[in-house]
């Protein structure tokens, strides 16, 4: 844990929960992770349309207005976080830290809140990216200042249909704009790994080793497949990457003390 002492003031801590494909279980357990691993005082938001089975310290706010989705023909859901940088996030003032809803905390959190950077990522997993974009990050945990950058979201509402030809999803989008005004910044490598690409063996190896507990980490990125529930019991491989179970999971990913 770390030594520094507590804030006075609450940090931000948001999520975003829309529509059924994770329930409120994932909600209460990624609070009850940060209650465990965050000494400062904290206030928990998330940006929900389905409140039914949340904990009662969680806050609840409206998913913010993006102007895309189904009543435009369009399915826009994975570029909900943009609707992040909004001009106003209901009351929230100051540093936010974002964190998506399948990721596993493993040691204090603390820190994100010191590291400097006015837009703090995950680098990017892959090694090599052949369109040049080696800056793009990954948004599972990202701090940001709330309401320092609505420009972002009036390009989006502008000019969606564009920009969705123009680059894959919310993160790269997102990348691309604060790497232009030179304020895109990355987490210690060692604080955010991705369970498939660090904890995993590679190939074949899978198949014989549990995936292991990367030295340093502070919380672990679910991306894609496997979920959290998956990796648990061994399930969400595929035919060379297979997923052992890995009961370590059981340890951090949990809210039995809610």
């Amino acid at each position: 844990m770390s030594s520094a002492p507590a804030s006075s003031s609450p940090v931000n801590i948001v999520c975003m929960k829309w529509g059924v494909k994770f329930g409120p279980e994932y909600t209460n357990r990624l609070y009850a992770m940060v209650r465990r691993n965050l000494r400062r005082p904290f206030r928990f938001v998330c940006f929900t349309d389905h409140t039914e089975g949340l904990h009662p310290d969680v806050e609840t706010l409206p998913l913010p207005d993006v102007r895309w989705g189904p009543e435009h023909g369009v399915n826009a859901h994975g570029w909900r976080k943009v609707g992040l940088f909004a001009a106003e996030l209901g009351d929230l003032r100051g540093s936010a830290l974002f964190l998506d809803l399948d990721v596993v905390i493993m040691d204090s959190i603390d820190a994100f809140f010191d590291v400097p950077g006015e837009v703090v990522v995950i680098k990017d997993y892959r090694p090599i990216r052949l369109r040049g974009d080696w800056f793009v990050g990954n948004t599972s945990v990202l701090r940001f200042n709330v309401g320092a950058h609505p420009e972002v979201l009036e390009e989006f509402r502008r000019d969606f249909p564009a920009i969705s030809r123009r680059v894959r999803n919310e993160q790269e989008f997102l990348s691309h704009h604060f790497h232009r005004l030179g304020l895109l910044r990355y987490w210690p490598k060692n604080w955010c790994p991705s369970f498939k690409a660090n904890c995993v063996a590679f190939g074949p190896l899978s198949y014989f080793f549990t995936p292991r507990k990367p030295v340093g980490a502070k919380i672990i990125n679910f991306h894609g497949r496997p979920q959290p529930e998956e990796a648990l019991v061994g399930k969400g491989g595929k035919l060379l990457r297979t997923i052992r179970p890995t009961p370590w999971i059981a340890d951090y990913w949990h809210d039995r003390d809610l």
